[in-house]
């Protein structure tokens, strides 16, 4: 089999994190890949790996990355929509333009790699798209409120978009990780956190949350290799399943908004995070 008979897949954000381990294991599946960043390492290259600057801001760039992927290649199969930022801050003293950059990112650059995608997975006669969502979109905390607003947006247009691309061979899927420690992801989510000033009125709220996310968790949580597999196998999953939930603290907090009742539900993200009215 020659690398024009092998699927193909793009992955946008696979410089570190979850897209390298995605580059990693999709490539011991047998699949062609397309491993893009903003700013991609040029090193060795291989028969059944391309590596391609994309920068989901620039339309260019996207266009100049699936046109590659297809001319080297001869296939597009499946993208994997990675890319994206994090942000933990006060709502009330978060600029404007730093919510702006992060739908940017997180929605509206995946939405335009999607678009500019879809008549390549036509041309196949269908095929995948992935969208790494978070589960800050099903159970959003304290301090997260911007990053959890993109992230419901992704859920939302992810799961309308399934509708609208079924009746072209076109799935949807959709990956959900829980906290993931140690990944460049966090690095820069602390980074961009610690330039947004704390109002002294938050600050100990502030605290208390950063402290929760320090502190060694009672589950099994997910790990760059377990979200990569997750990724994998919603790429090839041939069941109508939408959603693939990855750690143990997101599964339990997942069950809790989708398995309890209403009121069930807001006592317990009360008494977990806080929140009456004083």
């Amino acid at each position: 089999m020659t690398e024009r008979e092998h699927p193909t897949v793009l992955i946008t954000g696979s410089s570190s994190g979850f897209g390298r381990e995605a580059v990693a294991l999709f490539r011991t599946r047998g699949w062609n890949v397309v491993a893009t960043s903003r700013t991609p390492d040029t090193g060795p290259q291989a028969d059944d790996l391309l590596v391609a600057a994309l920068d989901v801001h620039d339309t260019d760039s996207i266009d100049t990355a699936l046109s590659r992927a297809v001319e080297r290649f001869g296939r597009l199969d499946c993208v994997v929509n990675n890319a994206g930022q994090g942000l933990l801050s006060v709502f009330e003293s978060t600029p404007m333009t730093a919510v702006r950059q992060m739908f940017e990112t997180n929605l509206f650059g995946m939405m335009e790699v999607t678009r500019r995608a879809l008549p390549h997975l036509s041309a196949r006669g269908g095929g995948r798209v992935v969208n790494v969502a978070s589960g800050t979109g099903i159970v959003p905390e304290p301090f997260m409120s911007v990053y959890a607003a993109t992230k419901f947006a992704v859920e939302g247009f992810s799961e309308a978009l399934r509708y609208e691309l079924a009746p072209r061979g076109i799935t949807v899927k959709l990956v959900e990780p829980g906290l993931v420690r140690g990944t460049n992801f966090m690095d820069t989510t602390t980074a961009a956190s610690l330039a947004v000033p704390v109002p002294p009125a938050y600050r100990d709220h502030v605290n208390q949350a950063i402290a929760r996310y320090m502190e060694p968790s009672s589950f099994d949580l997910a790990t760059p290799a377990t979200v990569a597999e997750a990724i994998v196998t919603a790429a090839t999953d041939t069941t109508s399943q939408l959603r693939y939930v990855i750690g143990e603290d997101i599964e339990a907090t997942a069950r809790m908004r989708r398995e309890t009742s209403e009121k069930q539900y807001n006592d317990w993200a009360l008494a977990t995070y806080g929140g009456e009215q004083r």
